[in-house]
């Protein structure tokens, strides 16, 4: 095996230990402190067993810290998966909604998630789930709210006429005479 690298120069183990007291996240003050051993003569075997690591993580938070410094050490984010809709996909995809589904071509008549996600596996070749759609809508501004749908043979003034206000549920009765029982 090879010799370990060595830790830089510029540091010293009571401005390792002081840095671990000042820093709000454990894990980086843990391996400062590791590193401090270091620095006063400890093994790496003892700095892994300080640390609670291995000797390769123990190697790698060297390697790190020699690079950026203490700061190297704080738990960074993981990147993850990319995006699947680009900026390009998000301004087709606005347009597509705004200008709004054509029957005869789209066979829809107004946009659902499901239909929207077609849309863009054969305009894009991009698979997308409902629930990824659905959330990229909603960070796009867009609500699943959509308007009634409406037929198209509707006649002009049915709305009005099924609106107007019907009369009151209480009238006052004719008055009746008594009808006399029959015998």
């Amino acid at each position: 095996m090879g010799q370990p690298p060595p830790l830089r120069r510029d540091h010293d183990p009571a401005s390792l230990r002081a840095g671990a007291r000042r820093s709000k996240d454990g894990a980086q003050a843990r391996r400062l402190l590791a590193l401090a051993a270091v620095y006063e003569g400890a093994s790496r075997s003892m700095a892994a067993r300080i640390g609670g690591v291995t000797l390769q993580i123990v190697r790698d938070w060297v390697v790190r810290f020699n690079a950026l410094g203490p700061e190297g050490l704080i738990d960074r984010k993981p990147p993850g998966s990319p995006p699947r809709l680009t900026d390009a996909h998000r301004a087709a995809l606005a347009a597509t909604i705004e200008a709004g589904p054509i029957p005869a071509i789209h066979g829809v008549e107004r946009w659902r998630l499901l239909d929207l996600g077609q849309w863009l596996r054969q305009e894009f070749g991009v698979s997308v789930s409902k629930q990824t759609l659905s959330r990229e809508l909603r960070a796009m501004g867009y609500r699943k709210l959509s308007a009634r749908p409406r037929h198209h043979a509707q006649a002009e003034g049915a709305i009005d006429l099924f609106k107007r206000p019907s009369p009151p549920a209480w009238r006052r009765s004719r008055v009746t005479r008594a009808s006399s029982p029959r015998p």
